[in-house]
């Protein structure tokens, strides 16, 4: 396709965008209307919302538009699905420059609706602005099928903290994008689309998870939601953590301890949550640590004791890691 988003218009941008979606079942009103409408057997409906910013949470020159779609769907899906929930829907903002060629937000919403096909999701409509800067803003929406939600507040002391799914390839393929390569292109990929383990979520709901998060800021960081919501102290063990060859080679290479990807490292979507120490955990589940009486206030520590390196992501503190 050919020309910018200014020269095609609003409305043609649209219909261009819209042309390009497919609907599950559970849409009962897809884009076109005022509003959309999705079935909600539930009554309830769990929603999350996102925003990421050029310059900020992607670049351009190294991420396809199509990747951004990946992106911006995976890590809105990934809240849907740590509270225990299947994502349905997924509602798009967009901000885009008259000069942006339409090709971008066309391969942005492909990116999008094929994300959303993986979690079993639609995207459903949206809206689209004339700005400076390109922003995606996404609210996805998920169905808890009759059981009850797993929050961060529900760790007890005695449970097991177990995660499934990727920790530090993001950060690891980051350090790569960082110094110029493309290689080794697993981990690259995963920062470019990450892999959140969409049926993981609802599946430890049903294994009766006290607590659960999807790990975006952070493996430590998004831990220390969930110690602070439920009061407890959670002690991880480093000899339980499994860090792959390549990333210790990637860490060797840059003079970084891989450690600190897998435990700082955010934006892979994995998920970690805690259960009763009784639970038969399935094999894609790994225990890495358990949940203690807070001694002081609650936190995280990794073999008994406080992690003092910087990392995880804060976006207004002066340690929340590097912009892009």
């Amino acid at each position: 396709m050919k020309g910018t988003v200014g020269e095609l218009g609003e409305f043609g941008l649209i219909r261009e965008l819209t042309s390009r979606l497919t609907l599950t079942p559970a849409v009962r009103v897809g884009p076109g209307d005022d509003a959309a409408v999705v079935a909600a057997p539930d009554r309830r409906v769990v929603a999350s919302t996102d925003i990421l910013l050029e310059g900020r949470h992607f670049r351009r020159d190294w991420s396809t538009a199509y990747d951004v779609g990946r992106k911006a769907a995976a890590q809105n899906l990934a809240d849907i699905a740590a509270m225990g929930a299947v994502p349905t829907a997924l509602l798009l903002g967009l901000v885009v420059p008259a000069e942006l060629p339409v090709t971008w937000p066309t391969e942005l919403m492909d990116g999008l609706r094929d994300e959303c096909q993986v979690a079993g999701a639609s995207v459903v409509g949206g809206d689209v602005v004339r700005g400076d800067t390109i922003t995606v803003s996404i609210t996805a929406l998920g169905d808890l099928r009759n059981h009850e939600p797993v929050t961060r507040g529900g760790a007890r002391s005695g449970d097991v903290v177990a995660y499934t799914g990727w920790l530090g390839w993001s950060a690891a393929g980051y350090a790569v994008l960082k110094r110029g390569f493309r290689s080794p292109r697993a981990f690259v990929e995963a920062h470019r689309r990450p892999e959140p383990p969409y049926h993981a979520g609802p599946a430890a709901a049903g294994l009766g998870a006290t607590a659960m998060c999807d790990v975006s800021d952070g493996l430590i960081a998004d831990l220390g939601h969930i110690a602070e919501a439920s009061k407890v102290r959670i002690d991880l063990r480093s000899g339980l953590i499994d860090i792959p060859t390549q990333m210790n080679d990637i860490g060797q290479a840059v003079g970084v301890d891989p450690l600190q990807w897998v435990l700082t490292g955010g934006e892979d979507h994995a998920i970690v949550a805690t259960f009763p120490a009784d639970v038969k955990l399935p094999a894609r589940w790994k225990v890495i640590g358990e949940v203690l009486n807070p001694s002081a206030l609650p936190q995280v520590t990794v073999d008994g004791a406080p992690w003092h390196a910087a990392g995880g992501w804060d976006h207004f503190g002066d340690a929340s890691g590097e912009d892009l």
